[in-house]
């Protein structure tokens, strides 16, 4: 017997019926779906300080479940410091079963847990029917024991879908479970 995420699921038995009802596709294979979930980590301050980026690398890695690289420097910027190569940032790209159980643990467990959590903000569309938001602490994670975090580092998420227009996008998201703000 094979393993499916309860997320994967729900999108094949709930949410795709639901939003081919909505937006009248005449074919399955209309209706939207996210093909991944890209998780950024910014880190200039892993120029001064290589242990940042070791622990940020640790930590990623932890929250997504699959291990995180780092992403070098394109150009130099000698204002800051910066040459071209120099590791100053992680990321992590969840695909299939893997990032249904990051969406799942997401909206079901650490957004919750983020301090006057209004709902995110319902505009980070890019036009093209793919959503990205930032988290400011990675401790609402519950993979990432508070004890051990040295620096509070936020994050980007971004969802990629295959919508063709951010309504569907969006709609796609809300039957998904992602808490907008009205």
């Amino acid at each position: 017997m094979s393993y499916t995420p309860r997320l994967k699921t729900r999108y094949q038995e709930e949410i795709v019926p639901k939003l081919r009802e909505k937006f009248e596709y005449k074919n399955i294979m209309e209706v939207p779906k996210v093909t991944k979930v890209c998780l950024n980590q910014g880190l200039g301050q892993a120029i001064q300080d290589k242990k940042i980026l070791e622990t940020a690398l640790e930590e990623m890695t932890k929250i997504a479940g699959q291990k995180a690289v780092a992403t070098q420097a394109r150009k130099a910027i000698s204002n800051f410091k910066l040459r071209e190569g120099m590791n100053i940032g992680a990321r992590v790209t969840l695909r299939g079963d893997k990032m249904y159980e990051f969406i799942d643990r997401l909206v079901s467990v650490s957004l919750p847990r983020v301090r006057d959590f209004q709902g995110i903000n319902g505009k980070s569309f890019d036009g093209k029917g793919n959503y990205s938001f930032g988290i400011t602490e990675q401790i609402i994670f519950p993979e990432i024991n508070i004890d051990k975090v040295s620096k509070m580092l936020g994050m980007d998420i971004t969802f990629v879908t295959t919508a063709k227009t951010d309504e569907e996008a969006k709609e796609l998201l809300k039957e998904i479970g992602l808490p907008f703000k009205n």
